[in-house]
C-alpha cells in the first residue's frame, strides 16, 4: 500500500511540477506568446515551428492547443493556421518525454534542492518571481522523477509472479493485444487529463519490466489520441471554427495511430535498433527502454506531420464536413459569442476572449442607439415592438455585464502578470460603463414612451434638435466601437473628445433654447420637460461613451486632460499620448493651472502666484524657461500654448 501511494504521490507531484512549470513560463512570456502565434504563422511550416516552439517553452501541448482554439474562437488564427499550430505543438510536445527519460537514466535528486533553494529565495525576493515559480515548478518534477524512478525499483515487478503472469497473459505479437493497450492508454489519459502522468507510469512500467516495450509504445499511441480530449472539451460551447480546429487535432492523431498500426512491429524495432536494443532480448537496459518510449513518441509525430502537412487545405475540407455550423440564433437572444466554458486553462489568453465579447457589448449598444432613433419617429403599431425590444437589449446588457465580470473574476483569481491584471481593471469599468449606455438608452425610450403616453407634440425645431443630438451620440459610439476593436497604439483620446465636447455645446445651447421657448410660450411646461430630459439623458449617454473610451485607453479616473494630454491629479503624473513624462514639481502646477483655465490669458505676475510657493521669489524671466520646457515636454500640444505679447500666456483649446 505503501508503495501505492508513493507511486500516485509521485505522479501528483510530477503533474503539479508541469502546471507550475508552464504556468511560470506563460506569464515570462506573456504577450510575446499571443504576437508569435500571430505573427509566426504566415504559412503551414512556420505554423509548424511556431506550435512546436510555443510547446517547448510552456511544456504543455494541452496549453498550446487549448491557445490555439482560444485564437480561432475569438477569430485570430484562421483554421489553416491553427491545424499547422497544433501539429507543431504534438512534435513540442515529445520533449517531456525526452526529459522524463533522462530523469529515468541517471539520479537527478542531486539537482532537486538547489533548484528549490534558488527557486524558494527568489519567490521571496519577488524581483524574479516567475522565474522562480518555474525553478520551483522544475524542482516538483525532477523530485517527482527521482521518485518515480525509486518507486519503480521498490516494486519490483518483474519479481512478482502475479504481476508477471497477469502481463504475460497478453501476447505482445498480437494485435488485439495492442489495440487492447492502445484503448487503455486513450481512456486512462482522458481521465487524468494529462499525458505527460501516463507516459511517467509507462516508463516506470517498461523499465520494471512488468510490461514489453511493443505493450508500452501502443500505451504511448493511446496517450496520443487521450491527450486531444483537452481541446475538444475547450471546445464544446465555443464556436463552430474553434470546434472545427479541436477536430482536426483528433483527427490527426487518430490518422497517425492507423498508419502505425499498419507498419507497427517493423516500426518499433526500427525504432528499437536506432536506440540499440534488443525488443526481443531478456536483458535490456531499462534507460534505453525508456529513451526508445521518447524516440518513437518524437518519430511518430515528426514523421505524421511530415505526412499531413502537405493536406492542411484537405483537412480542413474534411472537418467543416463533419461539423457543420450551429443553427443560428435569433439576433436578439442573449449569448456570449467568445467566452465559452472550458477556455480557463490560460488565463493570460482569456483576457483576449473577454476583450472581444466586449467589443460585441459595444456593437449591441449600437444597435440599440439605432432603435431609439427609430422610435422616435415610430408609427403607433411600430412603436410598442420597438420598446419592447430596446428593454430586451436593456435587460441583455446587464446579463453580458454579469457574465464578462464573472468571468474576468474567475480569470483574476488565478496568478497573472501586472499587465494582464490592469487589463482586467480596465475591462472591468468598460463593462460597467457600457452598462450605462444601456441604462441610457433604455430611458430614452422611457421618455419617448411618456411622451406619447401624454400626447405630447414636438416642434419642428425640437424634433431636429432631438435628432442632431441622437446623432452625435452615434458619433461617439461609431469612434467607442473603433477604439474598443482596434490596437490601442493607433487611437487617441482627441477624436472622442472633440465629439463629447459638440454633445455638452449643443447640450447648453438646446437647454437655454428650451428656457427661452418656455418663457416665450411657444410650447407648453410638459413638452419642454420631456425635451429637457431627453436632451439630458442623451448628454449622459456621451459620458458614459467617453468613459469606456478613457477605461480602454488607459486614462487616469481623477485628472484634467486636454487630448492627448493628462494629468492624474491623485498620483501628480503627466502622460501624453499615453507615456508618462517627467515633469518638474512647478511645470506640474503651472501646466495644471493652464489646463484648468483654458483660454484664459495669464499675466507673468498671475502664473508666479499660481505655480511658485508663497514668499518664493523669483523673476518674471523664470517664468518664460519654465513655458519653454513645458512645451517641450508636451511635443505635438505645443502650439496650444502661446504667447500674447504684451499681455502674457494663454493655453488655447483651439488654434
Amino acid at each position: 500500500m505503501l508503495i501505492v501511494l508513493k507511486l500516485l504521490g509521485s505522479i501528483a507531484l510530477l503533474i503539479y511540477g508541469m502546471k507550475v512549470m508552464s504556468e511560470a513560463l506563460q506569464k515570462m512570456a506573456g504577450p510575446q506568446l499571443r504576437h508569435l502565434l500571430g505573427a509566426m504563422t504566415t504559412n503551414r511550416f512556420s505554423g509548424v515551428a511556431t506550435g512546436a516552439l510555443v510547446t517547448v517553452a510552456v511544456q504543455s501541448s494541452a496549453a498550446t492547443t487549448v491557445m490555439t482554439v482560444s485564437f480561432v474562437n475569438a477569430a485570430l488564427l484562421t483554421l489553416s493556421q491553427a491545424i499547422s499550430v497544433i501539429m507543431g505543438a504534438n512534435i513540442g510536445t515529445t520533449m517531456s518525454a525526452w526529459i522524463m527519460s533522462a530523469g529515468f537514466s541517471f539520479n537527478i535528486a542531486n539537482l532537486v534542492w538547489p533548484a528549490f533553494l534558488i527557486g524558494i529565495v527568489i519567490i521571496q525576493i519577488g524581483k524574479h518571481r516567475y522565474i522562480g515559480d518555474f525553478l520551483f515548478g522544475l524542482s516538483f518534477l525532477l523530485f517527482a522523477l527521482g521518485m518515480l524512478k525509486q518507486t519503480g525499483v521498490e516494486m519490483d515487478l518483474a519479481s512478482k509472479p502475479e504481476v508477471v503472469n497477469f502481463f504475460s497473459s497478453f501476447d505482445s505479437s498480437s494485435y488485439w493485444t495492442i489495440l487492447l493497450f492502445l484503448l487503455i492508454g486513450t481512456v486512462l489519459t482522458c481521465i487524468a487529463q494529462s499525458s505527460a502522468a501516463l507516459m511517467a507510469i509507462t516508463m516506470v512500467l517498461c523499465s520494471t519490466g512488468a510490461i514489453t516495450i511493443f505493450q508500452g509504445i501502443a500505451l504511448v499511441m493511446g496517450e496520443n489520441i487521450g491527450t486531444t480530449l483537452t481541446a475538444n472539451l475547450a471546445a464544446l460551447s465555443a464556436n463552430t471554427q474553434a470546434r472545427r480546429a479541436a477536430m482536426a487535432h483528433l483527427l490527426f492523431n487518430v490518422f497517425g495511430v492507423v498508419w502505425v498500426l499498419i507498419l507497427f512491429y517493423p516500426f518499433v524495432r526500427t525504432v528499437c535498433r536506432i536506440v540499440g536494443i534488443d525488443p526481443s532480448s531478456d536483458s535490456v537496459d531499462p534507460a534505453r527502454l525508456t529513451f526508445a518510449l521518447a524516440a518513437f513518441h518524437t518519430g511518430f509525430n515528426v514523421i505524421n506531420t511530415a505526412l499531413l502537412i502537405g493536406f492542411i487545405p484537405q483537412m480542413e475540407k474534411l472537418v467543416c464536413r463533419i461539423i457543420k455550423p450551429r443553427m443560428s440564433e435569433e439576433e436578439d437572444e442573449f449569448r456570449l459569442q467568445y467566452i465559452r466554458g472550458g477556455i480557463m486553462k490560460t488565463p493570460e489568453i482569456s483576457v483576449l476572449q473577454a476583450q472581444k465579447e466586449i467589443v460585441v457589448f459595444g456593437e449591441k449598444m449600437g444597435k440599440m442607439h439605432q432603435m431609439v432613433v427609430e422610435l422616435t419617429s415610430a408609427a403607433e403599431d411600430q412603436f410598442s415592438k420597438l420598446f419592447d425590444r430596446i428593454e430586451k437589449f436593456e435587460e441583455q446588457s446587464d446579463k453580458m455585464e454579469n457574465e464578462i465580470g464573472r468571468y474576468l473574476g474567475d480569470v483574476g483569481d488565478a496568478h497573472l502578470s501586472d499587465d494582464t491584471k490592469e487589463k482586467i481593471r480596465r475591462m472591468l469599468r468598460q463593462i460597467g460603463e457600457l452598462e450605462s449606455v444601456g441604462d441610457s438608452f433604455f430611458n430614452m425610450a422611457r421618455i419617448l414612451r411618456r411622451k406619447k403616453e401624454n400626447k405630447i407634440a414636438f416642434t419642428a425645431s425640437q424634433d431636429a434638435a432631438v435628432a442632431q443630438m441622437l446623432s452625435l451620440v452615434g458619433n461617439a459610439l461609431e469612434q467607442m466601437n473603433r477604439v474598443l476593436s482596434g490596437r490601442r497604439d493607433d487611437y487617441s483620446y482627441s477624436d472622442s473628445e472633440t465629439i463629447e465636447n459638440s454633445i455638452n455645446s449643443l447640450r447648453n445651447t438646446l437647454k437655454q433654447q428650451n428656457i427661452d421657448n418656455l418663457d416665450n410660450r411657444v410650447y407648453g411646461y410638459d413638452n419642454g420637460t420631456v425635451f429637457n430630459d431627453l436632451i439630458g439623458e442623451c448628454e449622459k449617454t456621451g459620458d458614459y461613451v467617453m468613459n469606456v473610451v478613457e477605461a480602454r485607453l488607459g486614462a487616469a479616473r481623477n485628472g484634467i486632460r486636454f487630448r492627448g494630454v493628462q494629468i492624474d491629479t491623485d498620483a501628480k503624473r503627466v502622460t501624453v499620448d499615453r507615456e508618462d513624462v517627467l515633469f518638474t514639481k512647478t511645470e506640474y502646477e503651472m501646466l495644471k493651472f493652464f489646463l484648468e483655465n483654458p483660454d484664459r490669458v495669464f499675466t507673468r505676475e498671475e502664473l508666479l502666484g499660481a505655480a511658485w510657493p508663497e514668499g518664493v521669489v523669483v523673476s518674471e524671466r523664470t517664468v518664460d524657461v519654465n513655458i519653454t520646457h513645458i512645451r517641450k515636454k508636451i511635443g505635438q500640444y505645443a502650439s496650444h500654448l502661446i504667447t500674447k505679447p504684451g499681455f502674457g500666456y494663454c493655453f488655447q483649446s483651439e488654434i
